[in-house]
């Protein structure tokens, strides 16, 4: 007597099922590593601007290539931060009442990385510190 056959004739016949469940899967995983890559890609092709400046006073930053331009209010405490920004150089402006008044130019905005420029002025002073030579 063949006992080889008797035993195969016991085994579970779940392949095909498990098969397809391991595509499904597989696509699931798939799909959710290409958006989490996006992602990350999308963030390493920008930088951005952060420091100090008077509280509720606006900050920008031009880029001097392209003219892209993004601007913020630094919060109650004076921090403030500018991004995402395109890689490129940059002026950063502090505008009091609507008014230019301190500029830091040339300033490289860098894959991936913030760079810091500070405003080192209180609120009211800063024209005034900017006019003296």
């Amino acid at each position: 007597m063949n006992n080889n056959s008797s035993l195969s004739s016991n085994r579970p016949r779940h392949r095909r099922g498990f098969s397809l469940q391991s595509l499904a899967m597989a696509a699931v995983i798939g799909v959710c590593g290409a958006a989490g890559s996006a992602a990350v890609h999308a963030q390493a092709t920008a930088g951005h601007v952060f420091g100090q400046a008077p509280a509720g006073d606006t900050i920008s930053a031009q880029s001097t290539t392209s003219g892209f331009q993004r601007q913020v209010q630094a919060d109650a405490k004076g921090r403030y931060s500018i991004g995402p920004l395109p890689v490129g150089v940059y002026t950063v402006t502090l505008e009091e009442n609507d008014r230019p008044v301190v500029k830091h130019v040339n300033v490289p905005v860098v894959v991936g990385r913030g760079i810091k420029v500070d405003f080192d002025c209180d609120q009211g002073q800063c024209a005034q510190l900017a006019s003296k030579p």
